[in-house]
């Protein structure tokens, strides 16, 4: 047997027959040629060594874990396959520039006849890297400075450093990351910040001054996310006009909570899916280490995508939330939950309808969301398997609502006020999508259910995120 070089195994066929061995790639053209099939599927392969080249201030002990597994292959389709999972999981760790592959015929005075050695030849990154790119959040866009040192004690850790500029809000953090050796997705998140934000919808100034420590791990086919953070808050308002409501939420408050999150995500794309589901749950309880806050605070999200005929995909999605106060002290405005605008209730302005005092809207305790779209191809399909994909038509309809509740009423109370004066729309528009990033939305906009003191967007509405309803 030769010498095959793999060097990107994202394209091989992982099945024998159809993978072509040519004769060119034998060393010795003499030899009587095996079937190919038979050679490829050779049940006494055994992987001897495997080495990694290349490699300078990673520890090796890391590495180990990541490809233990092609010792277990046992014929040449299995070693590439494992060694393709492998590559996946060393380049995963974000410490290496590029992974390539070299399977070749062991040797040595050890050498089986069937035996096999397996090289990773990769290259590091640098010691420090530094990026600047935009992003988009929900209808606000930034620019983002980074620095990042990775690897930085030799097992995939990762020293961050943040600076980020947007048309609402501005921060600047600094993080440490550090997985588990063998299990990526456990790992620890230390973050140092200070974000400053403008909510020009309740008149408001927000600074907020934090750490944080984060544990992830996964749990069965869950992700679950436990969380500590500390926040001394500064609150404050954004204009002369900012009502008595505003000015007397006004002030420095500290924040401290543990938090826990757990997510489901069967989707092939968090941006436009076309099928799957997601499920996310988020608890957090504030006031039992310390800090002005006290309240526990509840809310989920629930999304399931179908494809139908014609390329059209049908989703459906419901958003939920409760927040209830511990103690005599008020929920602080910084902690409600807001509703309204393109990336939920769509022909509403941005987090504008609910509770509200003087044209400035106070947030709500508690709050449901409903949307049903179709996502269809664009008429005629124009552009159709280049740029023209990236686009999609939209029918939505959405119905929500947001109130504060009297805890001292039963839950058959609660229920009814939250079914009480609901909101909703219907509509259609054009989404593009940007890649795995972000999504762009132009809507026609019909509201309905309007409320006192709600603003509307009656008509075209323009709407950029990455998390809509």
């Amino acid at each position: 047997m030769g010498t095959v070089h793999a060097r990107s195994l994202d394209p091989l066929p992982m099945h024998g027959p159809e993978l072509g061995v040519q004769a060119d790639d034998i060393d010795a053209p003499e030899m009587e040629q095996e079937p190919k099939q038979e050679v490829l599927e050779n049940k006494d392969v055994v992987v001897q060594r495997v080495h990694i080249d290349g490699l300078g201030r990673t520890k090796e002990d890391l590495l180990t874990y990541e490809i233990s597994d092609v010792f277990q292959a046992k014929n040449l389709i299995d070693v590439m396959r494992k060694s393709h999972e492998a590559r996946q999981k060393l380049l995963r760790l974000g410490i290496f520039r590029k992974v390539e592959v070299v399977i070749d015929t062991s040797r040595g005075e050890d050498a089986l006849p069937n035996g096999l050695d397996v090289t990773f030849e990769v290259t590091e990154l640098r010691r420090m890297t530094g990026s600047y790119n935009t992003m988009v959040g929900n209808n606000e866009g930034s620019m983002v400075l980074g620095l990042k040192l990775p690897n930085v004690l030799g097992r995939a850790e990762k020293l961050t450093f943040q600076f980020s500029y947007g048309t609402k809000e501005t921060s600047y953090g600094l993080s440490v990351f550090k997985p588990q050796p063998g299990n990526f997705e456990r790992n620890i998140t230390l973050n140092a910040y200070k974000v400053t934000g403008q909510f020009p919808w309740s008149s408001l100034r927000e600074t907020d001054r934090g750490i944080s420590a984060e544990l992830s791990f996964p749990v069965w086919k869950t992700s679950q996310t436990l969380k500590w953070e500390g926040v001394w808050r500064e609150l404050g308002c954004l204009a002369r006009t900012a009502s008595f409501s505003i000015r007397e939420e006004s002030g420095h408050s500290l924040k401290s909570s543990l938090s826990h999150a757990m997510v489901i995500d069967t989707r092939n794309s968090s941006i436009l899916p076309r099928k799957g589901g997601l499920l996310k749950i988020h608890q957090e309880l504030a006031g039992y280490t310390g800090g002005d806050a006290s309240f526990l605070k509840e809310d989920f999200e629930i999304q399931l995508n179908k494809t139908l005929f014609w390329d059209s995909v049908l989703s459906a999605s419901l958003w939920g939330g409760l927040l209830l106060p511990i103690g005599d002290k008020p929920t602080s405005i910084a902690d409600r939950f807001y509703l309204g605008g393109p990336t939920s209730i769509r022909g509403f302005s941005m987090y504008s309808m609910g509770p509200q005092s003087e044209g400035d809207y106070l947030g709500g305790e508690a709050y449901w969301a409903g949307g049903l779209h179709l996502y269809t191809p664009l008429p005629f399909r124009p552009g159709m398997g280049g740029f023209g994909d990236l686009f999609r038509t939209h029918f939505f309809l959405n119905a929500g609502n947001l109130c504060n509740l009297n805890y001292g009423e039963g839950p058959q109370a609660h229920l009814k006020k939250l079914a009480e004066c609901i909101r909703w729309s219907y509509g259609l528009g054009i989404v593009l999508r940007l890649g795995n990033i972000a999504r762009l939305e132009l809507n026609y906009c019909i509201p309905m259910g309007v409320q006192s003191g709600d603003r509307i967007c009656d008509g075209v509405q323009f709407g950029a995120g990455i998390r809509f309803l």
